[in-house]
């Protein structure tokens, strides 16, 4: 399952380097690219605000 980036984000960049697929982006939220990403959820393990969360 892949993962994306709510509205939450407070864009602190502690997800970038946990992406072993290099495919979160910077930006005034930070972005997947959903058909880059492998669902490995270090992303939002790593989120303290819970805005890297699995598509439905």
């Amino acid at each position: 399952m892949v993962y994306h980036i709510t509205d939450e984000c407070i864009a602190c960049g502690q997800c970038q380097p946990e992406c072993p697929v290099d495919c979160i982006t910077e930006g005034d939220i930070y972005n997947i690219d959903q058909e880059a990403c492998i669902g490995c959820g270090n992303c939002g393990d790593v989120c303290p605000t819970g805005a890297a969360i699995p598509m439905e």
